[in-house]
């Protein structure tokens, strides 16, 4: 019984570090993997560098993104950051 109370505290500890801190991040690591499964071309988005485009193709690992005057550059699907389509 002495072991169990003396294990509390550091069993606390642990349950309070995930509810603020990994599942929180595993939420959002989650809705990153959903966004990027969900581009599509025409989607008008910034990458994690700050360009802003529009997507023009989409394989299963890049993507074309057409930026000012027409010029298509190749990303990484993981490069975005969000998609910023006005709804």
């Amino acid at each position: 019984m002495e072991m169990i109370v003396s294990l509390l505290p550091l069993i606390l500890m642990f349950v309070i570090f995930y509810f603020l801190l990994i599942r929180p991040q595993q939420k959002k690591q989650k809705a990153i993997r959903e966004m990027h499964t969900a581009l599509k071309r025409g989607d008008k988005i910034i990458t994690i560098g700050g360009l802003h485009g529009t997507i023009d193709a989409v394989d299963e690992e890049v993507m074309v993104v057409l930026v000012n005057d027409n010029r298509k550059l190749t990303f990484d699907k993981s490069a975005v950051r969000e998609v910023v389509n006005p709804d």
